[in-house]
């Protein structure tokens, strides 16, 4: 048997999984998908919106949709994911198809409310900068 590894899986308002009896990890960043076992060299990286897979004491494996989030490997043996959001799950088709699609959706609306954002920012400053000239002439036109 594997030596036992720690995963811990965190959001702002929860402790999504706790387990200090994991022998493997699989987890998605930008550059692919990969694998942790027990004694993996230290690790910092961004995970990709996905499914976070893993083998747990009962040899069963275990499922969790990520919003995206740091993974971090410290010491060979604790895995530490830091996500905004986490669906815990025992069917990978549910969780790859329902749950992962609604991340990306929603991360599609987060950009577009920020661009938005800033657009609606910028407007602002172009108001004010034309009352602040003088002449009243705004630099942009």
């Amino acid at each position: 048997m594997s030596p036992a590894m720690r995963l811990r899986v965190t959001t702002p308002l929860s402790v999504v999984v706790d387990d200090d009896q994991v022998t493997a990890v699989r987890a998605e960043d930008a550059s692919g998908g990969f694998g942790i076992l027990a004694g993996h060299a230290d690790l910092l990286t961004a995970l990709s919106v996905s499914v976070l897979a893993w083998h747990g004491a009962d040899d069963r494996r275990h499922y969790c949709a990520v919003r995206g989030g740091l993974l971090s490997v410290t010491g060979g043996r604790d895995v530490a994911v830091a996500t905004r959001e986490a669906v815990m799950g025992d069917d990978l088709d549910t969780l790859s198809q329902d749950v992962v699609a609604r991340f990306r959706a929603d991360l599609d609306t987060d950009r577009t409310q920020h661009v938005e954002s800033r657009r609606l920012q910028l407007a602002a400053i172009r108001q004010i900068m034309r009352h602040l000239r003088p002449d009243g002439v705004g630099y942009f036109g």
